[in-house]
C-alpha cells in the first residue's frame, strides 16, 4: 500500500524517550563542512528523508531531533549485519503506543561531514505506514548524534548540513533551543496571545506544525473559532487528535502567525514524556532553519510563503493513495463529509471524472480537498456508485 496524504495534514512520525542511548567514541567533524550539503527528499509524511552511510552500508534514513536515540529498522540491521545484543524486554514510547525495543552496535556512522565511531543504535521494527512511503526507512537519526552540532536546514533547495556549534551561516530571528533532562531531545517554547507552552519538543521527525498536550491547552483557557479532528500515525498505530487553526502564535523573536494546531487527548504522548507537545516540520519549512543546541539557539530566515496562512480542508476527507484508488483516512468532525455520512474505509475511484491513476502513471491530484467554498466535487466509488460533496470552510 502506499499512503500520499493531503498536504494539509502530513503522516506524523514522532518517537522520542528511548533509554539507554550511550556513545562510546568521540564525533568527528570534517573541516570542510560548509561544503558537505546533505540532499533530501520529504517523505509524504512531510520528514526530511537522506541517505547516509552504517558500517560502510547505505541507508535510507530520517533526520529526527525528537528521537532520544538514533533508530535502527530490524531489517536494515539484519541487512547490514550488525550485532543484536542480548533482548532484554525493552519497549520506547511513540506515538500511538509503546514498541519492542533491541539495541545493536555499530563501528562509524558517516553523514555529510560527521563521522560517529563506535555508537548504539535503538532496533526497532520501522513500518512503511510511518512516513508514508512505499517502503519503510532504515534509520532515525536522533539528538544523540545531532547534538554535537548546528544543524542548517536548508528546507527550500532541499539540503541541509552539520557545522561547528557556534557558526552562524545567515541571519534571521533567534528562539531558544536546549536539550531536555533525561532523554536530550531538543526543545523550545511558544507564546499563543498571552499563554506560554513549555517545553515542545523540537521534532524534525514530525510532520505537523504545533502539537499541544490536552492539559496544557486547558490550563492556556484558550477559545479557538472551530475545533475539528485529524488523524496522526507513529510508529504505536494510529490516533485521533483535536486540531484548529490558532491565529496568533509565537516562536522566539519571529512574529506571530496562524498556526495549524493539533490537541493530543490527556495521557497521550506529550503526557507520557512529560512535555507541553512539539514543534514539527509543517512549521519549521516555511523558513532556512539553524538547530544549534549547544549554543543555545535557533536562528529561522523565513522562506517563501512564511507568513501565508495554514491550508484548511474544506472538504474533511483525509484521504491517503492505495494502488489505483484513494482510500478515506478520516473524516473530520463538523465537515461536509461528516454531514454526508462518509466514513473511513471508503474508496474513491474517479474525482469529477477523472481516474485515479496506477501506481505507474503520475502523482495524484488531492487539491479539491482544500478547495473554494461552494465547489461540487463529483466522487466515483469503487463500488460503483456515485456521490457529490459540496465543499465550504468548517474550521
Amino acid at each position: 500500500m502506499r499512503w500520499n496524504l493531503l498536504s494539509i495534514l502530513p503522516l506524523l512520525l514522532t518517537t522520542a524517550a528511548v533509554p539507554g542511548a550511550q556513545t562510546a567514541g568521540v564525533n568527528k567533524l570534517a573541516t570542510d563542512s560548509e561544503s558537505r550539503w546533505v540532499a533530501f527528499d520529504m517523505t509524504p509524511g512531510n520528514q526530511i528523508r537522506f541517505d547516509m552511510l552504517v558500517d560502510g552500508t547505505r541507508a535510507s534514513a530520517i533526520l529526527d531531533t525528537g528521537v532520544s536515540a538514533s533508530v535502527a529498522s530490524r531489517l536494515f540491521a539484519t541487512r547490514a549485519g550488525l550485532k543484536l545484543e542480548p533482548s532484554r524486554g525493552e519497549r520506547a514510547d511513540a506515538v500511538g503506543g509503546a514498541v519492542p525495543l533491541g539495541w545493536a552496535r555499530v563501528n562509524k556512522l558517516a553523514l555529510g561531514a560527521l563521522d560517529q565511531p563506535r555508537t548504539r543504535l535503538a532496533v526497532v521494527d520501522l513500518s512503511a505506514i510511518a512516513t508514508g512511503s512505499a517502503r519503510p526507512v532504515d534509520l532515525l537519526i536522533g539528538s544523540d548524534v545531532l547534538s554535537c552540532c548546528a544543524i542548517d536546514i536548508d528546507y527550500e533547495n532541499r539540503r541541509f548540513r552539520l557545522l561547528p556549534s557556534g557558526r552562524m551561516p545567515f541571519s534571521g530571528a533567534r528562539a531558544p533551543l536546549s536539550r531536555l533532562p533525561g532523554t536530550g531531545v531538543f526543545a523550545s517554547a511558544v507564546k499563543v496571545g498571552k499563554a506560554q507552552f513549555r517545553p515542545l519538543i523540537v521534532d524534525t521527525g514530525d510532520g505537523a506544525a504545533l502539537t499541544l498536550s490536552r492539559p496544557s491547552w486547558t490550563a492556556a483557557r484558550i477559545r479557538p473559532r472551530a475545533v475539528t479532528t485529524a488523524i496522526a500515525f507513529g510508529l504505536g498505530g494510529p490516533i485521533e487528535t483535536e486540531m484548529t487553526v490558532l491565529p496568533d502564535v509565537q516562536l522566539g523573536a519571529l512574529p506571530p502567525l496562524a498556526v495549524e494546531t493539533r490537541i493530543e487527548a490527556k495521557g497521550g504522548f506529550s503526557d507520557q514524556t512529560q512535555t507541553a507537545g512539539r514543534i514539527g516540520n509543517g512549521w519549521f519549512q516555511r523558513y532556512r532553519v539553524l538547530m544549534d543546541a549547544r549554543a543555545g539557539h535557533m536562528v529561522l530566515k523565513p522562506g517563501r510563503g512564511a507568513a501565508d496562512d495554514p491550508v484548511r480542508s474544506t472538504s474533511g476527507l483525509l484521504v491517503g493513495y492505495d494502488s489505483g484508488r484513494l482510500s478515506v483516512l478520516h473524516v473530520m468532525r463538523g465537515s461536509p463529509a461528516a454531514a454526508g455520512r462518509w466514513k473511513a474505509g471508503d474508496q474513491i475511484c474517479t474525482v469529477d471524472g477523472t481516474p485515479v491513476p496506477p501506481p505507474d502513471r503520475g502523482t495524484v491530484d488531492t487539491g479539491w480537498s482544500a478547495g473554494a467554498s461552494g465547489r461540487s466535487v463529483r466522487f466515483g466509488m469503487c463500488d460503483g456508485t456515485e456521490r457529490r460533496l459540496t465543499l465550504r470552510q468548517f474550521y
